[in-house]
């Protein structure tokens, strides 16, 4: 009777522990299901905003970087690879994270999106140099790249920072939510209508900021900005190239010094994920400013009840307070 009732008791409390461990997961460990909602992988931030506000509550999102977390540094834990491999839809970037692409080609080929290609994404330096404006919605004018820029002709990832090209992903993004959960499709599509609508309100509101500036020129920490300043008619010069955390030579020191002071440039601007060390110290030598642009890459501790729209338009002011616009 004893053995007997430990077996029954045993037995309860390994379906409790099943039942736990479906329910829910952390921002970037196992997602889990919650009844018939759709388990979504982001692996990091604009993409995660895109599937929540596009998802609502017929989807779990997992992100894969957590808040703090420069993205193109992440590695991933065996929890991670997991739930990559247990998820309905995993939103990626290839060659943003090569981690996130081994993992997505390695166990979730069927589930994986890359959104690159409704990004539009195209490389920087002489390309953009050389592009019209117009072709793509741009507003004209000056290059996005200044001549002497780290650019090089590696293709941008940014596309986030263009409110037009993030719009073309929300479209791809709800497209495949509604081919992968018709059911909810509906839903998907109302809640699109809306972000959309938000993002294009977005675009209208730096058309209009950026169009009468003094100043055309802005320096930033690392090149995430050249989709934007191509957009509404500016010139970046970044003091490292893709990457954040690359350290510059001292060439190219000496050339982002030497664009400042041609271009009367009144400030110099670093993000929160990375040492200003190296942007502290131009500012300094300079008698300039600095200020943070983020590149809405992740979240962090200091910023983490932001969002992309919030982000992007504090962005959108301090570009405007850097350059002069009326």
């Amino acid at each position: 009777m004893r053995s007997s009732l430990r077996a029954v008791t045993a037995g309860l409390a390994a379906l409790a522990v099943l039942t736990l461990a479906g329910c829910g997961g952390d921002a970037t460990g196992g997602s889990g299901g919650d009844g018939d909602k759709v388990d979504v992988v982001a692996s990091f931030y604009p993409l995660q905003f895109i599937a929540e506000q596009v998802g609502g509550d017929a989807v779990n999102v997992t992100t894969l970087t957590a808040p703090g977390v420069e993205p193109h540094d992440l590695e991933l834990t065996p929890k991670q690879v997991g739930t990559i491999t247990e998820a309905k839809l995993v939103l990626f970037e290839k060659g943003l994270q090569p981690a996130v692409d081994e993992a997505v080609e390695q166990n979730a080929k069927d589930a994986g999106f890359d959104v690159a290609p409704a990004a539009k994404l195209e490389a920087t330096g002489a390309h953009f140099e050389d592009h019209d404006h117009e072709e793509e919605g741009g507003a004209g004018g000056p290059a996005a790249v200044l001549p002497g820029s780290a650019g090089n002709e590696d293709v941008d990832p940014h596309f986030w920072l263009d409110p037009v090209r993030y719009a073309g992903v929300v479209q791809a993004v709800t497209d495949k939510l509604v081919e992968v959960d018709g059911a909810h499709a509906d839903g998907y599509k109302e809640r699109a209508k809306k972000l959309l609508g938000e993002v294009t309100k977005l675009d209208g509101e730096f058309k209009s900021g950026l169009a009468t500036c003094k100043l055309k020129t802005f320096v930033t920490s690392h090149e995430a900005f050249a989709y934007l300043a191509k957009r509404y008619g500016l010139q970046m010069v970044g003091i490292a190239g893709f990457t954040p955390d690359a350290e510059p030579t001292p060439q190219r020191i000496k050339e982002v010094q030497d664009i400042v002071r041609a271009e009367q440039v009144t400030t110099i601007f670093y993000e929160e994920l990375v040492s200003p060390k190296v942007a502290e110290s131009i500012a300094r030598d300079l008698k300039v400013k600095t200020a943070v642009l983020s590149p809405i890459e992740g979240l962090s501790d200091a910023n983490s009840e932001q969002t992309y729209l919030t982000l992007m338009r504090e962005n959108l002011q301090e570009l405007r307070k850097a350059n002069s616009c009326a």
